[in-house]
């Protein structure tokens, strides 16, 4: 493994800062989101209800993600999304609001870790047009404002600010490691905001006034684009000038003229032995920042807060002033009062004379977070999870004192933010993200008992009612176990209120699977044994640990889909297969009853194409074939099947011809032997022979199904539309002019049902008529209630050109030059182009470009598939996909954008290709529908293969509760569309699948039905117990405790598991276990009171087993530990017993005692054997042996059926005699503690805590452990793993500054001192606290299956699949040199080709970051696939000229990155 690529494959999703603002929207433009719909009986309490105010974005980073989300409130009486399939909505009603969910904006990976991040306020009058901006800051120095901008519905970055490099060095002040990366707090009033750096340098950054004449006038934000930058300038206060030496933290106070920046600071330190006497060190200090003068004057100060004040809240006008809030006290200060809080008997005043008011409860608050509910409540979140509600009594300004009471438990935070004046957002890094809404005023605890029940499914899907089944994880548990959702606190006199009540309601929650600490890899429940290839991939799971204390769980992840079968078939050569409905009622009138539950009818029939005949099958209950008694064509194969007029009559399309069934009988019947425009089943006499190739027949190619229209692509390019007449259930056949005069070939068409009760390409169009008339056209005669909405052609030229037209009229709306090129962004070619479109080279041909020599064949490029999609949700916009012939899927999102400059290009109406006058097509353009393009780098592309194209994309509405879509083929995959973003699972279990339907009756509700390439015919259903709005598909196992360590027991599918779980204790029991027993101290209790309780973690090894029904996991056995005895490793060893001379499989388990510095550290490893009784539910587990060490037992694994223990200082091998271990050779190293222990044949690797890694072998013959090599650097190992490529061996270490290293050994070379030294191969900075490698196998992919002999090099290949900290998962892969040299250059050109969002430098971000310690730099051999993933998305004349560039070509580097994917599509 000379050469590797770092490859992400599930982002991180642990949130560590969240800010709401209002990003995408003022709140000038906020109307009540949902337009009142006029019910029948018009309710006087509608105004009764608190209205919700404008509600601002949410910004989430995770990692280096960031995402902005706008919050859709649903208001009472609205019904209008009842038809979802996820219309369950969680929490009940609550003050006017039955629900509130979140939808992306926009998500974006940024070539760095968000630090810490801001909304900019913006600030001016109220009504202006301006909007926030968010301030991003990254380590060291670097900070980047964003905003939205329309025109791209994304974010622009604004202006940057670098305070790093050698002109900024004096900064830094000699120092090279700072505790904290840079902090950002703005200003209230959007004056300036501040960014500490260095621990003491200060950056204003003082905001662009709006008068002045860069901005404009307002008109220039609302067109989106803001012509100038919000910050005008920056400049830099060095607080140690004013006399502060350790800034805590800082921040903006309301309520002054001028912005007035309170800062925390330390003036001298203290430290443990010192702080019953030196205990109050800590002062705020105000300064009055006058940004124009750059002068800051001290306005007022507080010496003697506590030496554990660590956070600052700017208390909201009318009252103004700060909080401190330390450990024990919470501190009120302003210029005029002061007041203070004890929370617990910690606390301690100045001087020991004067009383202290204190809490009524005991409660402490070292790492809590903190936001406003009102302008007088405070909400913390306590280390616990505990929701406290802080109240300021106050008369006029003057706050007389503090009260604090309990609220709600809830999730274990990294930050609150208030969105709004009626929701809340708990971000977590620890469990799940929680929105909750929340009530404040005397009767607002609207929640009827029944109610309560329901806020317990705290979960991160929508809870379809399939899934209210499942247990719900106990995020906000204790929200729920309480009797009364209410709280009081009064004061008497408090002028504002007597009693204040707060009720809480979970609205929506994000999935958040890190921390992930350990994992194992396993077998899933459904696994196929006899799987090979890729398909054996998803036998496996990974289970992980993740979370912590009450938020811990089993996080069970799987990459791929693997359906639950029903039941299968064998069915060979089928073509397609599609399931019909069939409305029994002949009557005109359906009643309302029935449509409103059409999610819910059964299929009627499932029609299966073969290649020479059909077949039909009724699907009510069971599948029987009724083929001989139907008029339905079954001489041959069928092209498409589908419903018309509202699902009464049934259009089977097939090459020659077409029927109109209703139910089983034949009412109509279509042929196509010449095209032609009269309708009739005739053979069309005199009819007008249109066929372009002057061929005698065209065959049908493919249909799209748009009731009540019928879209046909004959095979020579051609189009013909059957037009539906709904009162006499009658279609006639009819070529649009358009196409029948143009000579232009069509290489794909569909169509589009705008649908819905608010069509939503009608809100792109400008004019008039648009809104009014088109649904009566097809609104039948008949008045059955079809769901309106508007119907679009969208057609895909040979030439790449695409085109919207609206159907029956056939007017073109819309039309896109050179669509194939996959722009970024898809603008109307009527319009002018916007003046920040980078992509110039777009204007050029493909054919120009390839020019040179270089003759790529792209000329052929073309698209043959198109779906245009728009799934239910009230905002929901439509999906534009398209498939070209290499197997690029190009996938896009509508927006909306009014913008001032959309005028029409008056010089160009000569080259118009439709010669229509210019004014007339202006009219009628959708000229403000615009695309974005969305990435898909998850998705692998097809191997492509030769011969006929079938359609691959399925569109579902509900499957299992999900919606989407399916894409078939050799590389099957679900699209599932949550919040507006698509999910990506591939499906590897079946291999290719050539046919895919829905099917919904009654024993499969809602499910599916396909055809694999093999000729199986499966019905299956959708887990439900997966969520699926996640990177990969994740069931989660509430544990109650922190999970540490997880094993897999393969032979009887256990996982074994530490977990640890608080208890309380009594403060006596507690200090008693800390007295060396041995020694026979005994403790004074002079100054500690002993009657108080403590929390202590107490330690087991629980035995799971994986639920066969996919529910929730089963203890099946616990090993409990002693007092005070902490399990730090579990792994399952195979032991070679001396006496029977077999191998023994047993758990063994390693421990420690933690009684503090005064005791000697101690550890016990124990053995137990475990077997499952198929009568017994327990599995049965027996201690065989356990032997207490000197030292913590920190790692453990077996090493040719010997076992090797890591004792503190010490590396010992035992040998197993079946009742004991005896010690037979052992290695005294300088490890101080080991992390990790890793084997290969007789190679052990070791990583200790602070010095780095050991290579070391063992020689059976002179029973000997020796040290091979080691590095001589200092490191902090987190984990450690063997890589393998083919014959050579590397060794990979993982570090506390999110670094990845990987060395070699080679005793040869005289830079490794005579083989001491292990040299450096590659380094690369992740970016994550990288926890645990797991080494797999790569597989096999096309270019290696057809030149590579098994057992060499390219099949004894290894890749390592990593877990972090904040919930990514990726992996390492080897590379060979060719590809290697050819990614590293193209990753060299796309650090400049791509713009980067943030400005960010992906070199830079990569760098190994050795935080100030002497490092000398190793070879760059690793290739970051997260900058290589840009270059499928960019268009196809900058992917060919790059390549050019860098002399290749674009399909050898898509296949260099395809095989990269495919060998690496682990689970």
């Amino acid at each position: 493994m000379s050469y590797a690529a770092f490859k992400m494959m599930h982002w991180p999703t642990g949130i560590d800062n969240c800010a709401s603002g209002f990003i995408t929207h003022c709140s000038a433009d906020f109307v009540s989101q949902i337009p009142l719909i006029q019910t029948d009986d018009l309710e006087s309490d509608w105004s009764a209800t608190k209205a919700v105010g404008p509600i601002p974005n949410l910004i989430i980073t995770a990692g280096n993600i960031l995402e902005v989300y706008v919050i859709r409130v649903q208001e009472e009486g609205s019904s209008r999304d009842s038809r979802s399939p996820m219309a369950a909505k969680r929490g009940g009603v609550m003050a006017g609001i039955s629900g509130a969910s979140l939808e992306l904006v926009c998500h974006y990976r940024l070539h760095g870790n968000v630090d810490t991040m801001a909304a900019f306020p913006a600030g001016s009058v109220d009504g202006s047009r301006r909007r926030d901006s968010i301030i991003l800051a990254f380590k060291d120095a670097k900070i980047s404002i964003l905003e939205f901008d329309d025109s791209i519905n994304g974010l622009r970055t604004s202006s940057m600010h670098c305070f790093e490099g050698p002109e900024w060095l004096h900064l830094k002040r000699g120092r090279e490691s700072f505790a904290r990366g840079p902090l950002v707090k703005v200003d209230p009033q959007g004056w300036c905001a501040g960014v500490l750096v260095y621990g003491l340098q200060m950056i204003i950054l003082k905001a662009a006034e709006a008068g002045s004449g860069l901005v404009g006038d307002d008109s220039a934000f609302s067109a989106g684009g803001a012509v100038s930058a919000r910050i005008e300038s920056s400049y830099i206060i060095s607080l140690r000038d004013l006399d502060m030496k350790h800034v805590k933290d800082f921040i903006f106070v309301n309520g002054y003229i001028e912005p007035v920046m309170v800062i925390l600071h330390e003036r001298e330190l203290t430290w443990a032995g010192r702080v019953s006497w030196k205990h109050h060190t800590c002062m705020i200090s105000a300064l009055s920042i006058s940004t124009s003068l750059k002068q800051h004057p001290l306005i007022w100060s507080a010496v003697n807060l506590p030496h554990d004040a660590y956070k600052l809240l700017a208390v909201p006008s009318p009252i103004g002033g700060v909080l401190v809030i330390s450990a024990n006290t919470i501190h009120y200060h302003s210029q005029s009062a002061s007041c203070l809080l004890a929370l617990n008997n910690f606390a301690v005043s100045v001087d020991s004379s004067q009383e202290m008011p204190r809490s009524s409860f005991n409660v402490e608050l070292d790492v809590a977070n903190a936001t406003w509910l009102s302008n007088d409540v405070a909400m913390l979140s306590t280390k616990t999870g505990e929701l406290l509600l802080l109240t300021l009594v106050f008369d006029g300004r003057v706050v007389q004192r503090l009260d604090l009471s309990k609220s709600k438990a809830s999730v274990l935070t990294s930050g609150i933010t208030t969105i709004g004046n009626s929701l809340f957002f708990l971000g977590s890094r620890l469990g799940d993200s929680l929105l909750v809404q929340f009530t404040c005023g005397v009767g607002a605890s609207t929640l009827p008992p029944g109610v309560k029940e329901e806020v317990g499914d705290i979960e991160g899907d929508a809870p379809s009612a399939k899934r209210l089944r499942r247990s719900s994880s106990d995020t906000l548990q204790d929200m729920i176990n309480g009797e009364e959702l209410s709280l009081y606190s009064s004061g008497p006199n408090n002028a504002q209120s007597a009693q204040k009540t707060f009720s809480f309601a979970v609205r929506d929650s994000l999935i958040n699977v890190g921390p992930l600490k350990d994992f194992s890899y396993g077998l899933r429940i459904n696994a196929d044994l006899n799987a090979t290839g890729m398909a054996k991939q998803s036998n496996y799971e990974l289970v992980c640990c993740s979370g912590h204390g009450k938020n811990g769980s089993l996080c069970v992840l799987q990459q791929s889909i693997r359906p639950e079968m029903i039941t299968q078939a064998p069915l060979p050569g089928c073509k397609g297969i599609w399931t019909v409905y069939h409305k029994n009622t002949r009557g005109h009138n359906v009643d309302s009853s029935k449509m409103a539950a059409e999610d819910d009818e059964y299929h009627a029939y499932l029609i299966i194409s073969l290649e020479a005949r059909t077949m039909v099958l009724e699907t009510a209950n069971n599948l029987e074939e009724i083929t001989e008694t139907v008029d339905y064509y079954v001489q041959g194969s069928t092209v498409a099947a589908g419903n018309l007029f509202g699902r009464r009559r049934v259009i089977q399309v097939f090459a020659r011809g077409a029927r109109i069934l209703d139910g089983a009988f034949m009412t109509q019947d279509l042929s196509f032997k010449a095209p032609n425009s009269e309708s009739g089943s005739g053979s069309g006499s005199g009819s007008v022979s249109v066929s372009v190739s002057g061929s005698e027949s065209s065959a049908v190619s493919s249909v799209s199904i748009a009731d009540p229209y019928v879209l046909l692509r004959m095979t020579d390019g051609s189009i013909q539309l059957l037009v539906g007449d709904p009162s006499t259930c009658t279609v006639s056949t009819n070529i649009p002019a358009v196409f029948e005069s143009s000579k232009k070939s069509i290489s794909a068409c569909t169509l589009y049902h705008d649908k819905g009760p608010e069509p939503w390409l009608r809100k792109t169009s400008t004019d008039a008529w648009l809104s009014t008339g088109i649904g009566e056209a097809i609104d039948g005669a008949d008045g059955t209630s079809h769901d309106q909405g508007d119907i679009y052609c969208v057609v895909c030229y040979e030439s790449g050109t695409l085109e919207i037209f609206d159907v029956p009229n056939f007017n073109c709306v819309f039309s896109v030059d050179n669509f194939v090129s996959g722009k970024t962004y898809l603008v109307d070619t009527f319009i002018q182009e916007p003046s920040n479109d980078p992509q110039k080279i777009s204007d050029k041909n493909p054919e120009e470009l390839t020019g040179q020599g270089r003759k790529e064949n792209t000329q052929n490029m073309k698209v043959v598939e198109l779906a245009m999609q728009r799934w239910s949700g009230q905002h929901s916009r439509p999906f534009l996909f398209g498939i070209l012939t290499d197997g690029t899927i190009l996938c896009y999102h509508a927006y909306l954008f009014e913008g001032s400059e959309n005028a029409p290009k008056n010089d160009e109406a000569t080259s118009v290709q439709n010669s229509v006058i210019l004014s007339s097509i202006s009219a009628s353009r959708l000229r403000n529908l615009r695309f974005i393009r969305v990435p898909l780098d998850t998705y692998t592309r097809e191997e492509t293969s030769s011969g006929a194209q079938c359609q691959r994309i399925t569109i579902f509405k509900n499957v299992g509760g999900c919606q989407g879509l399916f894409l078939s083929g050799s590389r099957p995959a679900w699209f599932m569309m949550f919040r507006e973003r698509l999910r990506v699972h591939p499906q590897l279990c079946d291999g290719p699948i050539v046919a895919f339907t829905v099917l919904h009756n009654m024993n499969c509700s809602h499910g599916l039905i396909y055809v694999t390439s093999q000729g199986t015919l499966k019905i299956c259903q959708l887990p439900s117990v997966s969520s699926y709005d996640n990177h990969w598909p994740v069931q989660k196992i509430p544990l109650k405790g922190t999970p540490h360590q997880v094993t897999y027991f393969a032979e009887k599918n256990l996982y074994p598991l530490i977990v640890s779980v608080p208890v309380l204790k009594p403060l006596n029991q507690v200090l008693s276990s800390l007295v060396d027993q041995e020694a026979g101290h005994q403790i004074e209790h002079d100054n500690m009171s002993s009657d108080g309780t403590y929390t202590v973690d107490e330690f087991e090894v629980r035995i799971l087993e994986p639920e066969k029904s996919g529910g929730p996991w089963q203890v099946r056995g616990t090993i409990p530990m002693q007092i005070a005895e902490n399990a730090l490793t579990v792994r399952v060893v195979t032991l070679f017993n001396t006496t029977t001379k077999e191998n023994e499989t047993l758990l063994a388990i390693g421990t420690a005692y933690v009684q503090g510095e005064d005791v000697a550290a101690r550890g016990r490893v124990l053995l137990f054997s475990v077997d499952k009784n198929p009568d017994n539910p327990q599995a049965s587990v027996s201690e065989v042996y356990s032997k207490e060490l000197k030292g913590a037992i920190s790692a453990l694994a077996s090493l040719q059926g010997h076992l090797l223990i890591a004792s503190g200082p010490k590396i010992i091998l035992h040998k197993w005699t079946g009742s004991e271990l005896i010690g037979v050779a052992f290695f005294d190293a300088p490890p101080l503690y080991v992390v990790s222990l890793n084997i290969v044949k007789n190679f052990i690797l070791l990583g200790d805590i602070h010095k780095s890694i050991y290579f070391l072998s063992w020689k059976e013959q002179g029973a000997q452990l020796s040290l091979l090599a080691k590095d001589f650097g200092s490191l902090d190992c987190f984990a450690t793993e063997f890589l393998i490529d083919g014959s050579t061996l590397s060794l990979i270490v993982s570090d506390d500054q999110k670094n990845v290293q990987i060395f070699y050994y080679a005793p040869k070379m005289s830079e490794s001192w005579k083989g001491q030294k292990l040299l450096s191969r590659a380094e690369f900075h992740v970016g994550a606290h990288v926890t645990k490698f797991l080494r797999l196998q790569m597989l096999p992919t096309l270019s290696d299956r057809t030149n590579a002999t098994p057992g060499s090099d390219k099949t004894n290949r290894f890749a390592l699949l990593f877990g972090t900290l904040d919930g990514s998962i990726g992996c390492i892969a080897p590379l060979d040199e060719l590809t290697f040299r050819r990614l590293q250059s193209l990753q060299k050109k796309l650090v400049d080709a791509v713009p980067h969002v943030a400005g960010l430098n992906p070199r830079s971000f990569r760098q190994f970051f050795s935080n100030g310690k002497a490092h000398r730099p190793g070879p760059d051999s690793i290739v970051d696939c997260e900058l290589l993933c840009h270059y499928e998305m960019l268009p196809l004349e900058e992917q060919l000229e790059i390549a050019h560039q860098i002399g290749t070509t674009r399909s050898q580097i898509l296949s260099n990155l395809n095989d990269l994917t495919l060998g690496t599509s682990f689970l």
